[in-house]
């Protein structure tokens, strides 16, 4: 328990957890302070960009084994898994429609690529290792978890639209997954030698990039809270606490059925933890219309995202470290 708060008490003193928390302060107090929607999406693109290369580069270091094929399937195992365990807890916690439920189910299925980032820069400030393939294993998480959501709608005879060529589309070409994957083959095509290239662009500047997204991510929850007053029940809430604490327990048994290292660990229950605020926004748009946005937003970015920062991210990295001896 000491180890938790001690590095609880480091996240939360960390430049990056800091502008969070400014942003969120200043929406909540109605502060005039915003990022310009195109620097925004600038910022979301250099970041998606550094994180997939970096993947890249490491994979072809590692190169392509067993263990990687076995994270990355063990990664869709659980996008397609927990929007069914949210599913129940929500039906059971909540009154939300079906169609809500399973909406939000799907955010906690799929992950948050700037939680697992953060994550990462908290076990490389700690000197802690971890396999770079996790990034191949959060790209992976995206869209499975948007397949489940949907096929519990249909089961439940709730109002899915069809899963056609648009549907499809939306969920494997979103723009946040093709230019992860795309960023990440390129890296891996790439080596070392592309990385020597171009490290002093991806690498250097990476820690404050991240802290003027966060700033961002802090004003964008902030304005979400406080449009929700009344739309969240407290049983709604309470999900959005307990669920990414179901979600890590599942990541720690996977990591450690993988024999992932003390970070490997670390980050697949983070990947678990995380709910969705960029790629199933976007799908839930086309496939679930109906469903309504200020319940699954602010949950996933009002909710889960703070937790994960403060709280969350030190808590799975004790553990990861009590678990495996790291």
């Amino acid at each position: 328990m000491q180890d938790i708060l001690s590095l609880a008490a480091d996240n939360l003193l960390s430049p990056m957890i800091l502008c969070f928390a400014l942003g969120l302060f200043a929406a909540l107090a109605r502060s005039e302070l915003t990022v310009p929607e195109a620097a925004a999406k600038a910022l979301s693109i250099y970041l998606l960009f550094a994180i997939g290369f970096k993947g890249g580069v490491a994979v072809d270091d590692h190169g392509v084994d067993a263990r990687l094929i076995a994270a990355l399937a063990a990664g869709v195992v659980l996008s397609f898994a927990l929007p069914l365990v949210a599913f129940g807890l929500l039906r059971g916690m909540t009154r939300l429609s079906v169609t809500d439920a399973a909406a939000v189910a799907a955010h906690y299925g799929s992950i948050s690529i700037v939680t697992f980032v953060t994550a990462a820069s908290v076990l490389s400030a700690r000197g802690i290792a971890s396999e770079g393939y996790m990034v191949a294993v959060a790209a992976a998480m995206e869209a499975p978890a948007i397949i489940s959501a949907l096929w519990l709608v249909t089961r439940a005879g709730g109002g899915a639209e069809r899963m056609d060529a648009d549907l499809w589309r939306e969920i494997l070409l979103n723009g946040s997954i093709v230019l992860l994957i795309g960023a990440f083959v390129i890296g891996m095509v790439t080596g070392q030698d592309g990385m020597v290239r171009i490290e002093s662009f991806i690498v250097s500047p990476f820690q404050g990039v991240l802290c003027l997204f966060l700033l961002d991510m802090g004003l964008v929850a902030g304005r979400g809270l406080r449009a929700s007053k009344g739309v969240l029940s407290l049983g709604a809430v309470a999900f959005g606490f307990v669920m990414p604490v179901v979600g890590a327990v599942a990541g720690l048994a996977a990591g450690l059925l993988l024999g992932l290292s003390t970070g490997g660990v670390a980050l697949m229950m983070v990947l678990a933890a995380s709910a969705s605020y960029i790629a199933v926004p976007a799908a839930m748009r086309v496939a679930l219309p109906e469903a309504n946005p200020s319940v699954y937003l602010t949950l996933s970015l009002g909710v889960t995202f703070p937790f994960n920062l403060t709280l969350g991210i030190p808590a799975y990295v004790a553990i990861a470290q009590a678990v495996t001896g790291g």
